[in-house]
């Protein structure tokens, strides 16, 4: 598009290659929030589209989830959650999970599943994986109400559970979340360009990273009953992200400084890890897709 003057020329719109590995270009992602707007209704709708109970399987899969985890671990296994309820226990850790593997596993098919959009028409590419990212954020706030509720009960059945200001920290937790999913989706999504096997191996991967990430049991357990397995846990920010969301939540747990830290500290440096190798990917994908 172009606004004519007099007899000069003056493009409204300029697109120029990128020449900074580094590049966020929040402003041109603004100029693109319509479209932004579109996928992410586009994620939310279409998802569930044609299915029998549709967006209840939101609710749904936390909640039969939490109570096979009930069952297993806490009742066959006996694993103790504290002065928690297990299932609520179980409820907040899913909830979490299930936000970070969503973003991970939705982003980490962007050049694959959008080849065929970005052949053809410029926008940000990165438009697309932050549309995922919120789009999910949609689904965690639906599962955070139905959490509510249960909070809610078992407080009314006289569970007593001392929240703390750190609640007041928790929206930031999310936001970190959804930060190491984008940046760890991707990176993947770079790379599957060239190695597909990768595509497989994530769904698998997601699967074997969710037991030593403590979703259905505290952090201390795992150190405690195998001392040699204990850098699965120490070394594996997600188990530092869940642990602090259940303190946040519950009360139960224990959060450390440097524990935060090493979240914040992680999660920036794979975020833009995952944007370097995303703008440098983006350049030359659809030569390999």
């Amino acid at each position: 598009m172009h606004q004519s003057s007099n007899s000069k020329e003056e493009w409204l719109y300029e697109i120029t290659p990128k020449n900074k590995l580094f590049s966020l270009n929040l402003k041109e992602v603004w100029r693109y929030r319509d479209l932004l707007f579109l996928f992410v209704k586009r994620d939310i709708v279409t998802v569930y589209k044609q299915t029998v109970l549709g967006p209840l399987w939101y609710l749904i899969q936390p909640l039969f989830t939490s109570i096979i985890f009930t069952v297993i671990f806490n009742n066959v296994a006996g694993i103790s959650t504290g002065n928690v309820p297990p299932f609520l226990f179980n409820l907040a850790g899913i909830m979490v999970w299930s936000y970070f593997t969503s973003c991970l596993n939705d982003t980490s098919d962007t050049f694959k599943k959008n080849a065929s959009i970005f052949g053809k028409v410029y926008f940000p590419r990165l438009i697309v994986p932050l549309s995922i990212v919120i789009s999910n954020l949609v689904k965690f706030g639906i599962q955070f109400l139905i959490f509510v509720i249960f909070y809610i009960f078992y407080v009314s059945q006289g569970m007593e559970i001392k929240l703390t200001m750190s609640i007041l920290f928790f929206p930031i937790l999310v936001v970190v979340m959804g930060m190491l999913g984008l940046g760890l989706g991707m990176i993947i999504s770079s790379l599957v360009t060239k190695y597909r096997d990768l595509s497989f191996l994530v769904g698998f991967g997601v699967q074997l990273l969710m037991y030593v990430s403590a979703v259905m049991y505290p952090m201390a357990l795992l150190k405690d009953k195998l001392p040699a397995f204990g850098w699965l846990i120490e070394y594996n920010p997600l188990a530092y992200v869940i642990e602090t969301a259940r303190y946040m939540l519950l009360h139960e747990g224990s959060i450390s400084a440097s524990g935060l830290l090493y979240i914040v500290v992680v999660t920036i440096i794979v975020f833009f890890v995952g944007l370097l190798i995303f703008n440098k990917t983006e350049k030359s994908f659809i030569d390999t897709v």
